[in-house]
């Protein structure tokens, strides 16, 4: 029995590969969480005594780990002051609506960013912009997410200081002194694989959702125009813009007495400030009507003719549209609530509960026994099993279930994904990114650093608060990642790595020049499963580089081949963080990954051994 065989059932080594088989298992299995099978993996490290604790638990001290917090605190800024919308909106405009244009669009807007910064934060940003895309197009995000994560990994293989295996790589062929690469080395072969990746996922994204699917997943929930045409408010709800002359320019809405005189109650007022229309709904009864404002108004009086109303006070009617609340569903919506039973609201009405001015909200529809009630509807005594349509900015509705005991949230419209409650703080978020980017191109300090720097300016800007910043961290994808972490450490301890290492020059350091290539992108697809690509380029790196050496040969293909093997990690959620960052956005399974990684990480090893001997002669 050879000395190789020995290692291999040395007791430490079988026990890492059955916990590694066993976590393969799980995750392909399904039936477990991801990160309850990691945190598994930990806990069988930690009493087999492989590792020791500290070496289990180390992940949660790594800056990546961090780094990648930081970035989904990043990206929740940009939804908050809906930067992530505006983005959506450019990609929308320019595709055209077309899912392919946006797809295109998509793939090659990450790659060019990611290019010169993080890949893991390119993709922390357009987690939301994918989102609301798929939100506006009624697509499934798994259409999507997949093409973002894989822009994500293309990145790196454009420059130099696009991913950290590159800058690994570099720094062995120039510790050996053996060469280097410059800035621009990788972009030819980056964008070959680009261009077939996006070909690629043209194709392979009808693998991941059906048209089916998307609409089943567009129907399970409603929108704001469906409570419109619910409640009928097209026949009760006007607006009404105020013209020159209008005795009513000057005036708050209470000295109006509309309620009193007319039985009509000004919902909201949309006002035009700084080039751009908003739209003010809570706390109305001190605020001045100024020329050109647009007050929307609810008419309980159906004997009020409106035509001489408009007359008197100089107003132009205009109906009500569905396009009126979505345009302004970023920052106000609806919702629908109903009273708690034997609660304070129970008999009393809208004006005796002072529902306006507590919870700056107004009653815009009453449903009684499925039938829709008519008149003045703050004066209407509320029962148990109403329910009641509310209006008011979405931070309202959202602080409606913990500020209340009277009444019951049912739940929200679609629209609430819309929700930017920091609209005007858009610009101090774009700021803080581009502070961010900067520190990480230049590199004037780590990456983690330049996150912390972004997020700690996005919360003195107010882009984010504390609630908002800790409820968007996907921790069930940072646990994860830390869980499976100790396989690099356990692997190298126990002679594993060693082990396949001495395999490989033994099998193919005779063979021919482009089997070796295959051989080396083959060797770190597979050490790439269970470990980051970053460790995957420190380990095979130095190898390559001896075997061009031993055989006389340049170490540049070699090691540009390591560069893009440790690069091209599609085949599992768990290869890079850019694949576990959108696992739970996207909603895939272990196998999605699988069934469209393996196919285009062969098409990637192909293109890179028939090519890389072009650019980089042997």
């Amino acid at each position: 029995m050879n000395a190789d065989l020995l290692n291999f059932l040395q007791i430490p080594l079988t026990t890492v590969i059955i916990l590694l088989v066993g976590a393969i298992f799980l995750f392909i299995q399904n039936k477990l969480r991801m990160d309850t099978v990691a945190l598994l993996v930990m806990l069988g490290f930690c009493l087999s005594g492989i590792l020791s604790v500290d070496e289990v638990f180390a992940g949660f001290s790594d800056p990546n780990i961090i780094l990648i917090a930081l970035l989904f605190i990043v990206a929740e800024g940009l939804v908050r002051t809906g930067v992530a919308y505006q983005v959506s909106e450019w990609l929308m405009k320019a595709a055209r609506n077309s899912e392919t244009k946006v797809l295109v669009l998509l793939m090659l807007s990450v790659a060019s960013l990611g290019a010169f910064m993080s890949s893991t934060g390119i993709v922390a940003i357009f987690i939301p912009v994918v989102l609301v895309i798929c939100q506006q197009m009624n697509i499934s995000p798994k259409r999507l997410m997949m093409p973002l994560s894989m822009a994500g990994l293309i990145s790196g293989m454009m420059t130099l200081i696009a991913t950290a295996p590159n800058l690994v790589v570099n720094a062995e062929l120039m510790r050996t002194q053996a060469g280097r690469f410059s800035f621009f080395s990788f972009t030819p072969i980056g964008l070959i694989v680009l261009v077939l990746g996006v070909f690629y996922m043209l194709v392979a994204r009808r693998w991941l959702a059906t048209a089916e699917q998307d609409s089943q997943e567009a129907i399970s929930r409603y929108s704001i125009s469906d409570l419109i045409e619910s409640y009928h408010l097209h026949d009760r709800i006007k607006r009404f813009a105020v013209l020159e002359g209008s005795d009513f320019i000057g005036k708050s809405v209470e000295e109006l007495h509309l309620r009193s005189n007319y039985g009509l109650n000004i919902l909201a007022i949309e006002r035009w400030k700084r080039f751009r229309p908003i739209f003010m709904a809570a706390s109305l009864g001190k605020e001045e009507v100024r020329i050109k404002d647009l007050l929307m108004i609810d008419i309980s009086n159906p004997e009020l003719d409106l035509a001489e109303f408009c007359r008197e006070h100089h107003l132009e009617q205009a109906a009500i549209r569905n396009n009126n609340f979505n345009e302004q569903a970023k920052s106000v919506g609806m919702a629908e609530i109903t009273p708690i039973p034997d609660g304070s609201a129970e008999g009393k009405s809208a004006v005796q509960l002072r529902f306006r001015s507590y919870y700056g909200l107004n009653i815009i529809g009453i449903k009684r026994n499925g039938e829709l009630l008519q008149g003045n509807l703050v004066e209407e005594p509320l029962k148990v099993g109403d329910l009641l349509l509310v209006i008011g900015q979405w931070k309202l509705l959202q602080q409606l279930r913990d500020k209340t005991k009277s009444f019951f949230l049912l739940s929200y419209p679609s629209e609430i994904d819309k929700a930017v409650p920091a609209a005007s703080q858009a610009w101090h978020a774009i700021f803080s990114i581009a502070v961010m980017v900067l520190l990480m191109v230049t590199g004037i300090v780590p990456n983690v650093i330049a996150a912390l720097i972004a997020c700690l300016m996005l919360g003195k800007f107010r882009c984010v608060d504390a609630k908002s910043a800790y409820a968007s961290i996907h921790w069930s994808s940072l646990i994860l990642i830390v869980g499976m972490m100790p396989f690099s450490i356990a692997l190298q301890k126990t002679g594993g790595v060693d082990l396949v290492v001495d395999f490989m020059i033994n099998t193919v350091g005779t063979m021919g020049k482009h089997w070796i290539l295959i051989s080396l992108f083959m060797l770190c697809a597979v050490v790439g499963l269970f470990i980051s690509n970053t460790a995957t380029a420190i380990l095979v790196a130095p190898i390559a580089i001896s075997m061009a050496q031993q055989l006389h040969l340049s170490p540049m293909p070699f090691a540009m081949t390591v560069a893009i093997a440790s690069s091209a990690a599609f085949m599992t959620p768990i290869s890079s963080p850019v694949n576990t960052m959108v696992l739970g956005p996207g909603g895939y399974k272990f196998a999605d990954f699988m069934k469209i990684g393996v196919p285009f990480t062969i098409l990637v090893m192909l293109v890179t051994i028939f090519c890389i001997p072009i650019f980089f002669p042997f």
